[in-house]
């Protein structure tokens, strides 16, 4: 039984990383031959961005979740105040979901937490 149970997590995480990879694989490759005959630091600056984006994305898509239930909590709590919801709603799933290779040169500013109203 014991044994079952670890095949099938093997398995569903060789499936998980096919996909995964596919799709790195399938959404990176147009962005970076659109860039044309660019210099490998430019793919580099776009391979790393999508390295560090799986990650970053999973930490801030978990963030963004427990933020939306603490404000469900919160909207409850106060008896349906949507302005103290709000409060919580908005820096918690506004923000950058993924990393790109301007966030990595310092041309654009990441934000993992949102901005208010």
């Amino acid at each position: 039984m014991m044994r079952t149970q670890q095949v099938r997590r093997q398995m569903w995480s060789c499936v998980l990383g096919a996909i995964l990879g596919g799709l790195i694989v399938c959404t990176g490759t147009p962005a970076i031959a659109a860039e044309g005959q660019g210099s490998g630091s430019k793919a580099a600056l776009e391979a790393t961005s999508w390295l560090l984006t799986a990650p970053y994305g999973a930490f801030k898509a978990a963030y963004a979740i427990g933020g939306s239930i603490v404000g469900g909590i919160a909207w409850a709590v106060t008896g349906g105040n949507k302005e103290a919801a709000s409060a919580i709603w908005v820096p918690a799933v506004t923000g950058d979901y993924i990393i790109r290779p301007e966030n990595l040169t310092g041309e654009r500013p990441l934000h993992f937490i949102g901005k208010g109203n």
